[in-house]
Parts: C-alpha cells; sequence; structure tokens
C-alpha cells in the first residue's frame, strides 16, 4: 500500500543517488592522473594505384639552425619564425616501405643505435605497421649516411636477414673507402665508419649490390643521381596506374628553409655547389610534373607535393585520409 511516507522515502533515495551520480561525476571530472609522455606509432599508410606506400618515422633530432645551414645567414631565423619553428630545428627521420604485391622494398634504413635515443625506433615502428624486418626482400639506400644505413645492423648482427642492400656504385666506392677514411676532416671519419659498420656484414654474405647512375636497382624503382650530398645521392621513383612518387633522399633537410632558398646548403653536403644545383633541379621537376615527394628528413610522413609561391618555392603536405 502506497503511504506518503513510502513516497517521500522513494524521493528521498532518488534526490540520494542523483547526488551521489553528480558527486561522482565531478570527482571523475576533477580527477588527476599522471601524464602518459609517449608517442602514436609513427607509421602512415597510403596507396599509390596499386602500390601500398608505409611511411616509416625513426624518430626526430634537434639541429642548430645556425650551424646545419650554410648560407642565407640573416633569413634564416625569420624564415623558422614565419613558420613557427624556432633553433634548434626538429627534424624527421624518414623510410618508406613499398608492397609491390611480389616484393617488399624499403627505402633507406634509419639510425639504427647510432645517433641517440630520440632517433632509432624504424623497427619498432615497422613491426607495429603489420611487418618483420625478415620480410623486407630489399632495401635501396638513396644515399650512404648514417641516418639511412644505421638501421642495417645492431652491433654486429645483421637485422634484415633476408633483404638485398642496394646502394649507387659511387657511394659504395666513396664510403667504403679507408684512403677516403683517412684523408677525410676528423669530423667526418665517423661517417666512413658507421658505413663500414653497417654495409661490410650485408657485402660478406653476398647481399650488397651496387647500382649504376640511372639504373633499377629493382624492376619498378628507377634511380636518378642527384650527387652532391654525397657523391651517389639519388632519388628513387615508383610509378603505378598513371601515379608517381618519388623517395628524394635527402634533397632538402626540412620544408622551410631550402624551399625558399634552395641555395643554401648544409653542412654535411660533401660538394655543396653540385648539392644546390641538384636541389633546385629536384624541385623543379617536381612542379613541372606535380608527381608525389618523400622526404627523408621532412616532417613526418614526409610525403607531399612542392608547389610555387613568392618565395620561388614551397612545400604541400599530402592531405590526410584515414581510408586506403
Amino acid at each position: 500500500m502506497t503511504t506518503r511516507r513510502t513516497v517521500l522515502r522513494g524521493t528521498l533515495s532518488l534526490m540520494l543517488a542523483a547526488t551521489a551520480i553528480t558527486t561522482l561525476a565531478r570527482r571523475s571530472a576533477t580527477a588527476k592522473a599522471p601524464q602518459v609522455k609517449t608517442e602514436a606509432p609513427g607509421y602512415y599508410r597510403m596507396m599509390l594505384g596499386d602500390l601500398e606506400i608505409t611511411a616509416l618515422s625513426d624518430g626526430t633530432a634537434k639541429f642548430p639552425a645556425e650551424t646545419l645551414y650554410i648560407g642565407a645567414k640573416d633569413q634564416i631565423a625569420a624564415m623558422l619564425t614565419k613558420a613557427f619553428l624556432d633553433s634548434p630545428v626538429e627534424l624527421s627521420v624518414n623510410a618508406f616501405l613499398v608492397n609491390t604485391d611480389d616484393r617488399l622494398v624499403m627505402i633507406d634504413a634509419g639510425t639504427g643505435t647510432f645517433l641517440g635515443p630520440t632517433l632509432g625506433k624504424l623497427i619498432p615502428n615497422l613491426v607495429v605497421a603489420g611487418y618483420q624486418p625478415e620480410q623486407i626482400d630489399d632495401i635501396i639506400l638513396t644515399h650512404a649516411h648514417v641516418d639511412h644505413l644505421g638501421g642495417l645492423v645492431a652491433g654486429d648482427r645483421i637485422v634484415f636477414p633476408n633483404a638485398t642492400v642496394h646502394v649507387n656504385k659511387r657511394d659504395a666506392d666513396f664510403w667504403l673507402s679507408a684512403a677516403n677514411r683517412d684523408a677525410a676532416p676528423e669530423a667526418k671519419k665517423d661517417l666512413f665508419s658507421a658505413a663500414v659498420k653497417a654495409l661490410v656484414p650485408y657485402r660478406n654474405a653476398g647481399r650488397l649490390k651496387t647500382f649504376e647512375d640511372g639504373a633499377e636497382p629493382v624492376p619498378g624503382f628507377k634511380s636518378t643521381l642527384r650527387a652532391g650530398h654525397t657523391p651517389g645521392h639519388s632519388a628513387v621513383a615508383v610509378q603505378s596506374k598513371g601515379q608517381k612518387l618519388v623517395f628524394w633522399g635527402d634533397i632538402t633537410h626540412g620544408d622551410v628553409v631550402q624551399f625558399d632558398e634552395p641555395d643554401v646548403t648544409i653542412g654535411f653536403d660533401e660538394d655543396q655547389a653540385a648539392a644546390a644545383t641538384a636541389r633546385d633541379a629536384a624541385l623543379a621537376e617536381a612542379v613541372k610534373e606535380g608527381y608525389l615527394v618523400a622526404g627523408a628528413h621532412t616532417r613526418f610522413p614526409g610525403i607531399g607535393h612542392v608547389g610555387t609561391d613568392s618565395d620561388r618555392f614551397d612545400w604541400v603536405p599530402l592531405n590526410y585520409s584515414g581510408t586506403l
């Protein structure tokens, strides 16, 4: 039998329940938790015609702009500020995986353990992206600098046991030469040592192949010599269903300074004048042909187009897509 007392008792119960829920909600809204401070896995996937392209982050590293870039010193700070950047400027180190259905071909191999804790993340990101190192069939190096080949080895161990490593003959001859190392400035000797440590195990295993200028180290992967940064620095192009993507290695470092001022070089260039000429040609061709570009040191995932603006060239990142 319902009485006034039971109604009041029910109403009171509802009010207490509502108060409890509100209190819990407030506590949840104001609850404290430690900051996670970890990044999401660094990979991005897209289709180029029938080719699956996966951009893989090896991490980032900071470089003082005033020592990294050579030339236009009075303008560099203003260029970075305009892009909401500062010195030291943080540069990405990117590698790329192409699944042709027949082969898994990787462009560059990251830094491995050579360059510190903010880098060397290629293998974890490769695995999270759905692949294992032993599945890689071929690795094409755009050039033989440590941030592109360091990930080939872990200590004395070959990381990609079933892969053939391809490098332009000019770079292999240059960086594997003991005479060149002995003649190099002290600051550059480590680059030679890293190349030897990373490439010689593959050579000893019969898995290092050199290619000539303009050759296809792997069928369907066309190289173009863009010498200057290193003697054999090469871009690598793939095409499918009328779409073209060019992996251009170290044509630029970052996506601000050297687009606005292509004549600005960097301290790692072996031939400053040739590197500037190669960059100008690569940028102009990318604008003229309108193909996609993948840069080793443009902001991850490093894929986009080259456009023109009032400062000559401009980097236009690929529009993000959550579907393939």
